[in-house]
């Protein structure tokens, strides 16, 4: 490690390889495995049966929920929530018998971003900020910043507020988020904080 583990604190089941960085105040609960090389920020919390790959990046305050596993090429920003038991890939086509850890592909998870409980995200693809994967939910291709996606394959079905509530656009393409009173834009099948007051 390289900073002392008073930083962090893990319980005495985890198994943490050397060559990590972990951040302060980051908790690592029961029978988790952090694996050399990774980078995980400040305040995360790893639940139990949770694997790290090696090389792998979180940010600060990334929540990953109980059994699930972070592979190799995957980037996850600040302010991350991992569901239950959902689950990354890192090769397109695998196979037992041939080795392919030098074609990982990167998949990477923006700022504020939410994946639901038991939902696939499907290699070399980017989850937008903010987006939120439903539970179940089989991610084949990009999402876009704050769509609310769900289904197999998964699909767009509106879009959501940085708290993660469902935005109601009005004629203006304006929306108001109903927990924090912030308001949003829609242009172009992009949505952005608005400064535009909604009547």
């Amino acid at each position: 490690m390289n900073q002392p583990a008073s930083a962090y604190t893990a319980h005495e089941t985890a198994v943490i390889d050397e060559g990590c960085t972990i951040g302060e105040g980051t908790k690592i609960w029961h029978f988790s495995h952090i694996m050399s090389d990774c980078v995980i920020g400040k305040r995360c919390n790893i639940g139990q049966n949770v694997v790290i790959s090696p090389g792998v990046i979180l940010g600060e305050n990334v929540k990953i929920q109980n059994n699930v596993s972070v592979y190799t090429g995957v980037v996850c920003e600040d302010d991350v929530f991992l569901g239950p038991s959902m689950v990354f890939t890192n090769v397109l086509n695998p196979r037992s018998a041939i080795n392919r850890r030098g074609e990982y592909l990167k998949t990477l998870v923006q700022k504020g971003a939410s994946i639901g409980a038991n939902a696939t995200v499907v290699c070399g693809h980017t989850i937008g900020a903010y987006a939120l994967i439903g539970a179940g939910a089989v991610v084949t291709k990009d999402v876009l910043p704050y769509a609310l996606v769900y289904g197999n394959p998964s699909k767009q079905h509106g879009w959501v507020s940085e708290a993660g509530h469902k935005l109601v656009f009005n004629d203006q393409n304006e929306a108001l988020c109903p927990e924090t009173g912030e308001k949003y834009k829609l242009e172009n099948n992009v949505v952005t904080k608005s400064s535009i007051q909604i009547d």
